[in-house]
């Protein structure tokens, strides 16, 4: 993450962390009031996709703005967490063309226009931070505006959109109990609260029928026109390409940019949420955006930089933000999809905070990978210890070991493997913390 002092935008959101509590506290009180006192910039928005769930939201924000930009409409886009810099949650859309992240001049001064109509009152910084999303996607034209829910649903600060052109729910599963509830039905409900009566919902692929069945009852409850992941449209991988379906007929695609079958599933979900928005997007453009499409820190080949140098020669080094059982199984049916068309042995170097479930992660890895290092969380205080992160590594069947830092865990693949004739390939993840540390330390942030 971002060092404290390397902008000025960095600096101000310093002194509201320093003045306001971390973390969240659910309600959409504050956010509405500190609203009202900028002239409630939430209601002069363009045409917005709302998006929530558990796994995969970032990914069908990604596709959708690929798709929509490549339809020639400009995008503005809000995810959190970012990775390097504050920057990154606000992308502004240009027309016709690809949009760039805020300027620090233009977000400094947002933030500093935010905090003072706050006047010092209670408040979360990330209701501030969504505050400035607002405010910033009010004061600048686009055609659209992709808005990615921080967590939840009901009461995440992104919630006071009155009228979204889409709502968007992806794949539910435990993450985050303490504020969502500990059962998947009470997670989804707290997603579904993005809906809204009478607009549109696209339900992405569901594993969890429990999950399924409360997103379809809020939608039928709220009278909103809604299709479901596999029985209303769905996407699957035939000859190497991606045959996208849904009744009005079916689209022969490029398979997606974005690695791992369970992309497929995310791209078909953007074409349904686009399409339910009734934004005019063509399949060339669905076929331009398919191909084009990037989300850093999510499976991210890092071939250059100066971690990468540190790895053993010709290693293949991934980095995954992945935190959740359900994460992990995904990006663990990757890497083994990778071991079948290019076998070599897989090491991972993980650091995890300490509300995720860290034995489930690293059970998808069992008999997949060689090793595990783990690493710390640099600068956070919810970060495991590594010796108890390696402690849970091995009761879920892996072999582990803590070191201090990444660039120490690559030095030691390289003693591993350096009889082999084979080159690693190397995960690192866990966290989105540690991916935006090691995207930091490479010389590689988003762009």
């Amino acid at each position: 993450m971002e060092a404290a002092a390397t902008t000025e935008a960095g600096r101000e959101i310093e002194k509201l962390l320093a003045l306001h509590p971390k973390g969240f506290d659910l309600s959409l009180d504050r956010i509405s009031r500190l609203l009202s006192a900028l002239g409630d910039p939430h209601k002069r928005l363009p045409p917005v996709i709302h998006v929530a769930g558990t796994n995969g939201k970032g990914s069908v924000t990604a596709f959708s703005r690929a798709i929509l930009e490549a339809a020639g409409l400009s995008v503005h886009v809000h995810t959190s967490p970012h990775l390097v810099n504050w920057h990154e949650r606000y992308r502004l859309g240009r027309k016709g063309g690809r949009g760039a992240f805020v300027s620090d001049p233009v977000l400094a001064d947002a933030v500093r226009r935010v905090a003072d109509a706050n006047g010092g009152q209670m408040i979360t910084v990330f209701e501030i931070l969504t505050a400035v999303t607002f405010l910033l996607f009010a004061e600048h034209p686009a055609d659209v505006a992709i808005i990615e829910v921080g967590l939840g649903g009901r009461f995440d600060a992104t919630n006071v959109i009155e009228r979204p052109a889409v709502s968007v729910i992806m794949p539910i599963s435990l993450d985050h109990q303490a504020y969502l509830g500990d059962r998947v039905e009470l997670i989804a409900a707290e997603k579904a609260g993005i809906m809204k009566r009478g607009a549109p919902v696209v339900i992405g692929h569901q594993e969890e029928d429990a999950a399924r069945a409360v997103l379809v009852e809020t939608a039928e409850r709220l009278s909103c026109p809604y299709t479901v992941y596999g029985q209303d449209y769905l996407a699957y991988q035939e000859f190497g390409r991606m045959v996208y379906q849904d009744e009005f007929g079916l689209f022969d695609l490029p398979a997606p940019k974005l690695p791992g079958r369970h992309q497929f599933a995310n791209a078909a979900a953007a074409i349904r949420a686009i399409k339910a928005s009734g934004l005019p997007v063509t399949e060339h453009a669905i076929e331009r955006g398919l191909a084009s499409v990037e989300w850093p820190g999510r499976l991210q080949r890092l071939p250059v930089g100066a971690l990468a140098k540190v790895a053993p020669a010709s290693s293949e080094i991934w980095v995954d933000g992945g935190h959740n059982p359900a994460a992990g199984v995904v990006i663990a049916e990757t890497m083994a999809n990778f071991e079948d068309r290019d076998p070599r042995p897989l090491f991972l170097v993980t650091g995890m905070i300490n509300t995720k479930d860290a034995v489930g992660y690293f059970d998808a890895f069992r008999g997949i990978a060689e090793r595990v290092f783990t690493v710390p969380i640099r600068g956070s205080d919810a970060g495991i210890d590594p010796a108890v992160l390696a402690s849970d590594a091995m009761e879920a069947g892996l072999t582990a070991a803590p070191v201090s830092t990444v660039a120490e865990a690559l030095q030691a693949i390289g003693r591993i493997v350096e009889e082999d004739t084979v080159a690693p390939r190397i995960l690192i993840g866990g966290s989105l913390y540690l991916v935006g540390d090691v995207l930091a330390d490479n010389g590689t942030p988003p762009t």
